[in-house]
């Protein structure tokens, strides 16, 4: 569609969303879709993807259909949508929580033309009724949100995902828009193939979110760190990302005991309590939600001040995403992560039985993770190099690593031999190979690619693998070598290193972290709001804002953001005109509103002498989880295992380690009737002898050796262990 002569584009922001200019690619991007061309955005947490199809939804004749993965992202979209327009079905969506009457209502809005966008779940996309009933809409054009989960490379693979372009050629071709916030040129090229969408016109932001500080500690005190924090931080908006549900419970318990307002948050919680929590973060009635990574793709919460990983995440895309959710509205945003070397085993371990080509990639991704956190080179710059772009600045001043900066030494030497070792093996192998040859590492791959014998084998055995490792890092950062990420991960030499190789000159290398014994620092962080701000006035603005969230029953930030109060802490509207001014605040906002601000800003002006009111005081809540009382009492009643796993969102394997502390602290109990159903009596009693005469350890690996893996399960062995202990020890 092209846009009449009479009203142009920002005419077209300013009356629908308030704001007087585009960010970034923003304009160029709608002004694409406008022009009927498939488009597909990458443009990092917080850039402004969602006005990149709103805006053109509500401009171009018919429905956009936004298809989205999560329910809570949905409503907060729609919810937003509503906020900015005097017509409620101007946004819907259409999934499994709605009520066959609200499903008829959303509909009838559709095909009277009232909806501009509806949003709907992939799963609801491929049901035959949606199908047939969207070949009746006229269709603006189709959004494909959080694309990345398409790809089997990326963070959030969804397989569903993969079966959206053929639905769409089922419903109706329209335009493709196709959006995420983290994708490396091969998950791009992915997404752009399964959705055949290889012609359209790609808009790349840059992946540099400076307003956030990216920091990683070792894992030592680990809880009492993280109680630390968030106490110099009072009353900041924060997520903690932990690995296990388990892990989650024990955290939140934890920060609650101790004064904090904090709630925990997974999957295996029902949606009800998920929602509620969710809700309570986003109307800022708690500060910290603890969460994994479940929590997150859904929340538009601009004020995030934290994002704390208690556990290493599995991808650095993965790590980008959740980071990414900290400081979207410009402001602080603070991204601390909590490293050990022991935590990538644990998930080395995760991955033993998944296909090997599933293994691969996720090993891949992972070494990828520990070469984020352990290297001392800004962590800006390998960042924006994971996604393709390069970071020129020597230093960004928000990492730790640039602002506690590491050793320097020259490097000439090692950075050639790394050359010479990638050329010797005809750029056939992965970094783990190239250092067992500079180290001289005789094992089975080396010995059967008889590099044993290339000249430059051990010839770097002054310095371990750890040491080789780091400086091809940085070779890959300074693209001397480059990672084939299609062949998982095998070293190639770049123009870079071709050029470096005929003229080489001095290249300073930084001496890695050693996250064993690394003492930790604190570091600054910069950021923040404008001096111009007046502070009395912002802080009685949020507290209205707050007041008139509770009344009706929406987050804070969906009424005004912190840059619009801001703006109006610095402007001091007095009228609803002037308030049509304000950034981020439009026609809509300021009539819907603006009036009570409007008053309270008057009134301070002519006053200037209104005192904050007290903020409320929420009381911790005691420690009363009592699981393993809870284990003792069920197994008491002979409920089934899988049942108190269940009723507890543990995995079996953590329910077998709670019962195993039970029994070995002296508690007497009875699985016989668990036994019986899972074991007949010959191998119930094989175990059993093997424990009482013949074990010289309690080992379950001895145990699975001895009486054979083909005929009994690690989780066999623990049972009838448990009931060893339990009868012999107690």
């Amino acid at each position: 569609m092209s846009i009449g002569a009479d009203i142009s584009l920002n005419d077209y922001l300013k009356k629908y969303f308030g704001f007087d200019t585009f960010k970034g690619n923003q304009e160029i991007i709608i002004r694409n879709i406008l022009g009927g061309n498939d488009t597909f955005v990458l443009m990092p947490t917080g850039g402004g993807k969602s006005l990149c199809y709103q805006l053109p939804a509500l401009i171009k004749p018919g429905t956009a259909i936004v298809i989205s993965p999560l329910i809570a992202l949905m409503k907060n979209q729609v919810d937003a949508m509503r906020n900015f327009s005097a017509e409620d079905g101007v946004a819907h969506f259409l999934n499994s929580s709605l009520s066959k009457q609200a499903i008829q209502e959303v509909k009838k809005d559709v095909l009277e033309g009232k909806t501009k966008l509806l949003y709907v779940a992939p799963e609801s996309l491929t049901k035959e009724d949606n199908i047939d009933f969207l070949k009746k809409v006229k269709i603006s054009f189709y959004a494909i949100d959080e694309a990345h989960c398409i790809s089997e490379w990326g963070h959030d693979f969804r397989p569903e995902y993969r079966r959206i372009r053929p639905i769409i050629n089922r419903i109706g071709i329209s335009p493709l828009i196709a959006l995420t916030a983290t994708a490396t040129p091969k998950v791009q090229h992915d997404i752009q193939k399964n959705l055949q969408m290889l012609e359209a016109n790609v808009f790349k932001s840059s992946f540099n979110r400076p307003n956030l500080y990216y920091e990683v500690r070792s894992k030592s005190h680990t809880t009492k760190e993280i109680i630390k924090f968030i106490k110099n931080n009072s009353g900041k908006s924060g997520i903690i990302y932990c690995l296990s549900r388990r892990k989650v419970e024990e955290l939140a318990e934890v920060l609650k005991v101790n004064g904090i307002k904090a709630l925990p948050y997974h999957a295996g919680m029902d949606s009800v309590t998920r929602t509620a929590t969710q809700d309570k973060f986003l109307m800022e009635e708690i500060d910290v939600i603890v969460a994994t990574i479940a929590f997150g793709m859904g929340i538009d919460k601009p004020d995030v001040r934290f994002v704390i990983h208690y556990d290493i995440p599995k991808s650095l895309e993965g790590y980008y995403q959740e980071t990414g959710r900290a400081g979207r509205d410009g402001g602080e945003g603070r991204c601390i992560t909590f490293y050990s070397y022991k935590d990538i085993q644990k998930l080395e371990k995760f991955m033993q039985g998944k296909p090997i080509a599933e293994q691969e990639i996720g090993k891949q991704l992972l070494l990828e993770t520990v070469s984020y956190a352990e290297s001392s080179v800004c962590r800006r710059r390998q960042l924006l190099h994971y996604f393709g772009e390069e970071y020129n600045e020597d230093k960004c001043e928000t990492c730790d690593n640039c602002v506690h900066p590491k050793s320097q030494f020259e490097g000439r030497e090692f950075i050639l031999k790394v050359l010479e070792a990638v050329q010797q093996v005809k750029e056939k192998f992965k970094a783990e190979h190239i250092a067992h040859i500079l180290t001289g590492t005789m094992n089975s791959a080396v010995k059967s690619y008889q590099h044993h014998q290339l000249e430059i084998f051990g010839s770097g055995s002054d310095n371990d693998e750890k040491f080789w490792n780091a400086v091809m890092r940085q070779a890959l950062i300074a693209r001397f070598i480059v990672k084939d990420i299609e062949n998982y991960g095998l070293l190639k030499i770049g123009e870079r290193g071709y050029e470096y190789i005929a003229n080489p000159g001095s290249f300073m290398l930084t001496q890695d972290h050693d996250y064993e014994s690394v003492e930790e620092e604190e570091t600054g962080m910069a950021g923040g709001k404008t001096s111009a701000v007046d502070e009395e006035l912002f802080t009685i603005l949020k507290d209205m804002r707050k007041k008139i969230s509770k009344q009706k029953n929406l987050p804070p930030f969906v009424i005004f953001q912190d840059p619009s109060l801001e703006d109006m802490a610095i402007q001091y509207p007095i009228t609803i005109k002037e308030m049509q001014n304000i950034a981020g605040v439009g026609m809509g906002k300021a009539t819907r509103y603006g009036q009570e601000f409007v008053d309270i800003i008057k009134k301070y002006v002519e006053e200037n002498d209104i005192l904050r009111p007290q903020d409320m005081v929420v009381k911790s809540v005691v420690n009363k989880s009592g699981l393993k009382v809870y284990i003792i009492q069920s197994i008491d009643r002979k409920r089934s295992l899988d049942d108190i796993a269940e009723a507890k969102n543990l995995e079996m394997n953590e329910l077998l380690k709670e019962i195993e502390s039970i029994v070995q602290s002296g508690t007497k109990l009875n699985l016989d009737y668990y036994i019986n159903e899972v074991l007949d009596e010959d191998h119930q009693q094989d175990i059993y002898y093997y424990f009482k005469e013949e074990a010289e350890t309690e080992s379950i690996e001895d145990a699975l050796t001895e009486l054979g893996e083909d005929d009994y399960s690690e989780e066999d062995i623990r049972l009838m262990r448990i009931k060893f202990f339990s009868e012999m020890g107690n």
